[in-house]
């Protein structure tokens, strides 16, 4: 069996920090969105499939250095604030299975978010929405994710905190955990992810071994 990790919401507790940048920084853009606004509208999803949705929805055009306005700030902040989902390194090195991470993040982001948490050493692969022609909830990623790491779908169990991402695994044919144990989850997250096709719930990490068994 191969495990495939989400990253922010999943490995990192990134998602309020995220979703409060993104929304100050459209808003400096002329583009006003709350942090609440995109983290309903966009968590799990690309930010080349973000940009595109935005501009199709309100009819403008995002100014050019956006994405490199956006990544700018919030890296800044994840060297200082981001922190690991509690228990996860634990968890992880417990279990005695093939990992890798699949993420809708650019490469540069995953790369910070695991260094700055202390997660980069659990983890040799590493897989990017830019890989694919279709970022979450496409199953492309998860897919690409599998076939690179010699897997058939059957044989992956995803663990995802997104509608996106859970919907993603679900169309690639495989289990996947839901995680409602990031900070930016709600009491309504775990059946939210369930309807979307979670083969179970978790919200506590530390509950990773049991689930996926021996």
């Amino acid at each position: 069996m191969l495990l495939i990790f989400d990253c922010d919401g999943v490995l990192v507790d990134s998602e309020p920090l995220s979703c409060l940048i993104d929304s100050e920084v459209l808003t400096e853009c002329g583009v006003p969105y709350t942090a609440e606004d995109v983290a309903r509208d966009f968590t799990g999803v690309s930010i080349k499939d973000q940009i595109a949705r935005i501009e199709a929805e309100r009819g403008i055009r995002l100014p050019d250095d956006f994405t490199q306005r956006l990544n700018r700030t919030l890296f800044k902040r994840f060297e200082t604030d981001l922190k690991p989902i509690e228990g996860v390194r634990n968890a992880i090195l417990s279990l005695p299975f093939p990992r890798c991470v699949a993420s809708s993040s650019i490469p540069e982001r995953i790369a910070l978010s695991l260094r700055v948490t202390g997660l980069a050493d659990l983890f040799e692969n590493i897989f990017s929405s830019t890989q694919v022609a279709r970022g979450k909830p496409a199953p492309d990623l998860f897919l690409h994710a599998a076939q690179q790491m010699n897997t058939p779908p059957e044989d992956c169990l995803v663990i995802e905190d997104s509608i996106a991402g859970v919907q993603a695994a679900r169309a690639a044919g495989m289990r996947v955990i839901g995680f409602t144990g990031g900070s930016h989850c709600g009491p309504e997250h775990g059946e939210k992810l369930r309807r979307a096709g979670a083969t179970a719930i978790m919200n506590r990490m530390l509950d990773l071994p049991k689930m996926v068994g021996p």
